[in-house]
């Protein structure tokens, strides 16, 4: 029903003005680092990002000219048809399972998958749920 796997998301703060995420784009560009995911969002004078990309140790690298505190942490990235019903039946076998959803976003525009990134209190007990 679900492909499912592991990413390590990339979080951290930078101020609210005009750019900002350009700068973090060319800065990952540069190195060569594909970006699987990404949330960005105002937060009164900061703005909040989080990424997840291939290569995480690369990126924190290459991020370093930001001079900003880089929070890792783990979670899934789940993949289902792109179909209505999908994120139903995959948040119903989180909750039976009874797997907290801490944060998740993802996007289905266009295609025949959809994708999104769920941040869980405990990822093994998701993916097992998720096998069945």
């Amino acid at each position: 029903m679900a492909k499912v796997k592991s990413v390590t998301l990339l979080s951290f703060t930078l101020p609210n003005k005009i750019g900002q995420l350009a700068a973090v784009a060319e800065l990952l560009g540069a190195a060569g680092i594909s970006v699987l995911a990404l949330r960005a969002a105002e937060a009164g004078t900061n703005g909040d990002c989080t990424l997840a990309v291939k290569n995480p140790g690369k990126a924190l690298k290459a991020l370093a000219p930001l001079s900003v505190e880089i929070r890792q942490a783990e979670a899934l990235c789940i993949e289902v048809p792109n179909k209505p019903g999908r994120l139903q039946k995959v948040t119903q076998k989180l909750a039976a399972a009874g797997v907290n959803i801490q944060s998740a976003w993802g996007t289905a525009f266009t295609g025949k998958t959809a994708s999104c990134i769920f941040v869980t209190a405990d990822d093994k007990k998701a993916v097992a749920a998720l096998k069945k």
